[in-house]
């Protein structure tokens, strides 16, 4: 295959989805039967989008002179500092003309550390303080791990970006004195800490002869309590988390999919904006990683169809392969004991153009993604919900009510 070069614009004096729908139609000419998650598609899609969209905010920018601040809200923690602060990174190598301010505050999640998340009985735990900032525009965007962010939005707000995955398993991370073992291997009684209903009851199923109790706070006060406690053996927390806080050496052991499948939109990155600020939808549209966007879009269908949340044990694993995108969902018990579990795919294409000008309701499952194939995006929805019903039609909802009514009785 040749060299495709893409030098300047000349349709950049068009409007962006005008644009767009004619690169889209020289795409599809070019390669008709490739799939818009192929290697090659996904990149040239992620090289047309970003200069598209830069050039739209970069006109902008021309047009007022005067150095914009763009305020980015965040989480206290660490972690939420160190997640934030890469977005803005990103924003200011494609947008160098534009400064940034990060607004960092407390949310209800970071400050109710004695009880379960699962018992707190709130849907936007760690989004709320966040999204009232956006709401009274105190700041301009909001950086969140993806799966704080519920499949059901407030609807002045939208996701408007997905960054890129990283690793979404789960880790165990040992007790100094149980370095080098694994789940199986650890005595039995063991105590395992889990701040997830998901993680502990597919490890109760799996590891029958480990104890698993609720451990909260940020990534520092629970690798702090596992290592100067007695109580915790080990502890189960995102392997994303730790990698992004430079602590994969603590990581003893990664769980599978065949061991604990992850949270719905583990391991991504969401950018949340004003629904109608079109400004800044332009701005972070960019950041859009495609794959990535339609597992999630495909993930958060599955759970919200399932009516599932923190209370109630559902995960996923998805996957893309040669213009097939795997997703695999399961229910369980609280304590395991029950489950169902089933595996679907569905093709992604390129569609033949985009339509011109925006659509009456854009977003799908809290997300707007104008710049990535609609189609694709569809294809993405629909196998989450089919997914759902599929489990629905073989007790699911039964499995999830039962554990709902034993979650709120204790």
């Amino acid at each position: 295959m040749g060299l495709i070069c893409l030098p300047t614009w000349p349709c950049a004096a068009l409007p962006l989805r005008t644009a767009l729908a004619n690169v889209a139609l020289g795409l599809s000419a070019w390669a008709p039967e490739a799939s818009a998650t192929s290697p090659t598609i996904a990149s040239l899609w992620s090289l047309l989008l970003c200069s598209l969209s830069r050039q739209e905010v970069l006109r902008k920018e021309e047009n007022h002179p005067k150095m914009r601040v763009i305020r980015v809200g965040t989480r206290k923690s660490q972690l939420a500092r160190i997640q934030t602060d890469s977005v803005v990174a990103s924003l200011k190598a494609l947008y160098p003309g534009l400064q940034f301010e990060i607004v960092a505050m407390s949310t209800t999640g970071d400050k109710i550390l004695d009880t379960a998340l699962s018992k707190i009985g709130e849907k936007s735990l760690f989004t709320k303080e966040l999204e009232h900032a956006l709401e009274k525009n105190e700041v301009d965007l909001v950086v969140h791990s993806l799966k704080d962010l519920p499949t059901v939005l407030p609807p002045s707000f939208t996701i408007g970006a997905i960054c890129k995955r990283e690793n979404p398993y789960d880790a165990v991370v040992f007790h100094p004195k149980f370095v080098g073992k694994t789940l199986e291997t650890l005595p039995e009684k063991s105590v395992v800490g889990t701040s997830s209903l998901r993680r502990a009851a597919q490890l109760q199923r799996k590891f029958p002869h480990l104890e698993f109790k609720s451990i909260r706070g940020n990534l520092n006060t629970r690798l702090r309590k596992l290592d100067e406690q007695r109580e915790f053996s080990a502890i189960i927390l995102a392997a994303a988390g730790l990698q992004r806080m430079g602590w994969q050496n603590r990581m003893g052991q990664i769980l599978h999919p065949e061991e604990c499948m992850y949270a719905v939109g583990q391991g991504a990155l969401g950018v949340e904006v004003r629904a109608k600020d079109q400004d800044i939808l332009d701005l972070v549209g960019v950041l859009h990683d495609p794959e990535t966007l339609l597992r999630c879009i495909a993930e958060r269908a599955f759970l919200r169809h399932l009516e599932g949340g923190c209370s109630v044990p559902v995960a996923v694993h998805t996957a893309m392969k040669d213009g097939q995108l795997y997703l695999t969902g399961g229910v369980w018990s609280l304590d395991g004991s029950d489950s169902i579990q089933e595996t679907m795919q569905a093709t992604v294409h390129v569609p033949a153009q985009l339509e011109d000008g925006p659509e009456d309701n854009p977003q799908l499952v809290g997300i707007t993604a104008r710049v990535i194939p609609r189609g694709a995006q569809l294809a993405a929805e629909n196998l989450g919900i089919s997914l759902a019903n599929l489990l629905l039609t073989k007790g699911a909802k039964n499995i999830l009510d039962v554990a709902r009514q034993l979650n709120d009785a204790h």
